[in-house]
């Protein structure tokens, strides 16, 4: 029997800015975060393995982004899953447009969704070999 696939948790937080080094630097000075060239990574450890960690990603785009087509929002949401391939078929089976093809690269699998309100959703299964021994233990 297949696993289904399911959301595990946030993976990221994207959003719209007219000048996104000036709000990179406003929260490193303000809020202490230690951004980069992509925002900032948030690092933590599961609640039942604090072996295993995860990164919750945070980045600023140029308010001029296509990166969030074709949602006209501000945002755009990243969210860690589990099963990725799973929960594609059964997002099809669901009648959800499903905006590319699954990319594969060495840190996750990645596909893009619109939901109801047509906010553009990315969903990422991260290639960690931890998270992934934790998956199978616990859904086997």
């Amino acid at each position: 029997m297949s696993k289904k696939g399911r959301v595990t948790g946030i993976g990221g937080i994207f959003f719209k800015t007219n000048d996104p080094d000036q709000t990179k630097e406003w929260y490193k000075t303000n809020l202490g975060l230690n951004t980069d060239a992509y925002g900032t990574t948030f690092e933590w450890r599961d609640a039942n393995d604090a072996d295993k960690k995860g990164h919750t990603q945070w980045s600023p785009f140029k308010s001029d982004t296509k990166y969030f087509n074709p949602s006209p929002k501000e945002f755009m949401i990243n969210y860690r899953v589990e099963n990725i391939e799973a929960l594609i078929e059964q997002l099809k089976a669901n009648g959800v447009t499903i905006l590319d093809e699954l990319e594969t690269f060495d840190y996750g699998k990645f596909i893009h969704i619109l939901d109801a309100d047509n906010n553009k959703v990315e969903l990422w299964e991260p290639n960690d070999p931890k998270y992934d021994e934790i998956v199978e233990g616990r859904t086997s």
